[in-house]
This record gives structure tokens, C-alpha cells and sequence, in this order.
């Protein structure tokens, strides 16, 4: 079965899935840099030119590959987008997978966010506000669909990728 990981930006779901693949030496894709390499594009440039609506079909388009069209393939970890819960589609299409929700607080996020380079010249941000308030603002609304979603929840407060990593082998080892 496929295993994906959902939450906010900054929750470590990029790293976490590499070290969870590597752990559970299974492939891996990050749905956001397979989606820039597919467009030839940042997201930050998708958005300016498409804007979200155009960006999240894309991103739909992906999840649906990733899950629908290559059964054959062997089981994957994928890291998911922060939004892509927000549309009905990928929730059913995501179905077919064991979801992992990592969580994280808007101000733990607001920090790791800061520390990587990357992010500000890929990603844009998704309100006027920015930082800890736009990481607020845009928890409060996403925290139920990332609930409503989830099979298992981990918090990756105050851990390394590492300790995450070995926590998630060991719960999708378990069962």
C-alpha cells in the first residue's frame, strides 16, 4: 500500500518521507517537485501565471497518476502538498493509500520555513499576511480536512526527521 504524507508546509514531509523510504527501502516522490518538473515551473510561478485554481489542477492531475494510473507499480511514499486535501478529488483519490498526517505548531513551522532557502523563491505565500499568522490562519481551516483524513497522526514537535522517520516505520511495520 502506498503511504502518504499530508500537513501544513514545514512539517517535514519531504525529508520525512525520504528517511521513512529509505528506512522501509521503498521509493519515494515529492508530489510538489514532481509537479514543478512536469510544468517546467516553480509552484511559486504556477500560481502567478495560473493562479491557485490552476495550480491545484494540476495537482490533481498528479495525485490521480500517482494513484490511480500506476497500479502497477510498487508500493511508494509520497509527500503531498500542504493543499492538496482541499479538494474532494485528491481526499477520495488519497483512499487508496494509508495517510499520514504530520503536524507541527504555526510557530515551529513559521521557523523551519525561514531556515530553507528554497521555499521562498518556490513557494508563494497564501495570504497577504505570511508567516506565523498566515500559518494560523490557514491551520484553522485546514486542521479538520487533515484530521478527517488522516489514518495516523504524528507530531513532529521537538523531533529530528530521524526519530519521525523511525516512529512511522515502526507504526506502519506494526500492522
Amino acid at each position: 500500500m502506498n503511504i502518504l504524507f499530508i500537513g501544513y508546509r514545514g512539517t517535514g514531509k519531504t525529508t520525512v518521507a525520504r528517511l521513512t523510504a529509505h528506512t522501509l527501502n521503498m521509493d519515494w516522490i515529492d508530489a510538489d517537485v514532481e509537479l514543478e518538473r512536469r510544468a517546467d515551473k516553480t509552484i511559486a510561478e504556477i500560481f502567478a501565471e495560473s493562479g491557485e485554481e490552476g495550480f491545484r489542477n494540476l495537482e490533481t492531475e498528479l495525485i490521480r497518476d500517482l494513484l490511480s494510473s500506476h497500479t502497477d507499480l510498487p508500493c511508494q511514499i509520497i509527500a503531498l502538498g500542504g493543499g492538496a486535501v482541499l479538494r474532494n478529488e485528491n481526499r477520495e483519490l488519497m483512499r487508496k493509500g494509508r495517510v499520514i498526517w504530520l503536524r507541527a505548531s504555526p510557530e515551529t513551522i513559521a521557523n523551519r520555513v525561514k531556515s530553507d532557502p528554497d521555499t521562498a523563491q518556490r513557494r508563494p505565500n497564501l495570504t497577504a499576511s505570511g508567516g506565523i499568522q498566515e500559518n494560523t490562519e490557514l491551520l484553522l481551516q485546514r486542521e479538520p480536512i487533515y484530521q478527517a483524513c488522516a489514518d495516523d497522526t504524528v507530531d513532529t514537535e521537538r523531533k529530528t526527521p530521524e526519530q519521525i522517520a523511525i516512529e512511522i516505520a515502526a507504526l506502519v511495520s506494526n500492522e
